[in-house]
C-alpha cells in the first residue's frame, strides 16, 4: 500500500458523486449480536440475487442479512465507494461477501473498510482468464463487449443444467442489460485492512471462472478454495443454494466468535 493509496488522493480531487442506494435487508428474529452480512452482487446482477435465497436464510441463521445493488452505471470506484459507506453505517462491523465481480468490489473495499470477515464467491478478480472464460462459454455475448458493444449473459455461463430452463430464463429477464464489462480488467487489489479471515468459494464446474482462477484467489488470502461441484457460477441461485450458504454461515460462526 503506498501513501497515495492512504490518502486517497483520488476522492479528495475527484470524488464520488452521491447516489441514492438499494439495499435489501432482512433482520434475525432474535439479535443475538452476530455479525451483520453484507452481500455484493456480480455482474449484471441486482440484491434481487440474493434476497431470493440467501437474504432469508441467513437471517433465519441469526445473522442479520443486507444486500447492496450496484448504483446504475458505476464504474470499480464507485461501487467500491458505496460498499465500504454501506458497510460502515451498520451497527456492528460487518462481513463483506461478493459474488462474481462483486468478489472483486469486496477485495478493493477490504483495503478500506475493517470487515469482520469477508466471502469471495466465484470471484471474478478480471484479466485475460476471466474474458477467456467467457469468450468460451459465450462467444455470441462476450465479442461485442470488446468493442464497446453490449455485454450479453447466457444461461450457460450463469447456471448447470440441472435448473429448469424457465426459472433460468426468469432470472436472465432480471439481469441489468448494460453490465459495466471493463469491470472484467485485471486489477490488483489491497492488503486488507485489519487482516480479516477471508473464505474463498466456488464450483469446479463454474464456466465463467476456472478452478485455476479459484486456487489463486485462495492461495492470495493463505488458504484453499471451498467447492461445491456440480453448481453454476450464481451459486445462489441454483437449485441447491443451501449448500454453500450454510457451509459460509458455519465457517463464519467459528470466525466470529
Amino acid at each position: 500500500m503506498t501513501a497515495f493509496d492512504l490518502v486517497r488522493f483520488d476522492d479528495w480531487t475527484n470524488p464520488v458523486p452521491p447516489a441514492d442506494r438499494e439495499v435489501a435487508s432482512l433482520l434475525p428474529d432474535d439479535d443475538e449480536g452476530r455479525p451483520p452480512i453484507l452481500f455484493v452482487p456480480g455482474l449484471g446482477h441486482g440484491a434481487w440475487a440474493f434476497a431470493e435465497n440467501w437474504l432469508p436464510h441467513t437471517a433465519g441463521r441469526g445473522f442479520p442479512a443486507h444486500a447492496l445493488s450496484p448504483r446504475p452505471g458505476g464504474d470499480l470506484r464507485a461501487q467500491v465507494h458505496d460498499v465500504v459507506q454501506t458497510a460502515a453505517s451498520l451497527p456492528r462491523q460487518a462481513v463483506l461477501i461478493g459474488h462474481g465481480v462483486g468478489a472483486l468490489v469486496v477485495a478493493r473495499a477490504l483495503g478500506r473498510y475493517p470487515a469482520r470477515a469477508a466471502v469471495l464467491v466465484a470471484p471474478v478478480l478480471g484479466g485475460w482468464s476471466a474474458l477467456g472464460s467467457a469468450l468460451r462459454a459465450n462467444p455470441a455475448g462476450t465479442l461485442p463487449a470488446l468493442v464497446g458493444g453490449r455485454f450479453r449473459l447466457s444461461a450457460r455461463q450463469l447456471f448447470n443444467s440441472g435448473l429448469p430452463a424457465e426459472q433460468a430464463a426468469e432470472y436472465l429477464s432480471r439481469l441489468d442489460p448494460k453490465p459495466r464489462a471493463e469491470l472484467l480488467r485485471r486489477t490488483t487489489p489491497p492488503r486488507p485492512v485489519g487482516a480479516p479471515p477471508v473464505l474463498v468459494v466456488g464450483s469446479p464446474d463454474d464456466r465463467v471462472v476456472t478452478r485455476k482462477a479459484l486456487d489463486h484467489a485462495a492461495a492470495a488470502y493463505a488458504g484453499a478454495p471451498l467447492m461445491f461441484p456440480g453448481m453454476g457460477h450464481d451459486v445462489m441461485l441454483e437449485d441447491s443454494w443451501a449448500e454453500p450458504i450454510d457451509a459460509i454461515l458455519d465457517w463464519l460462526a467459528k470466525q466470529t466468535k
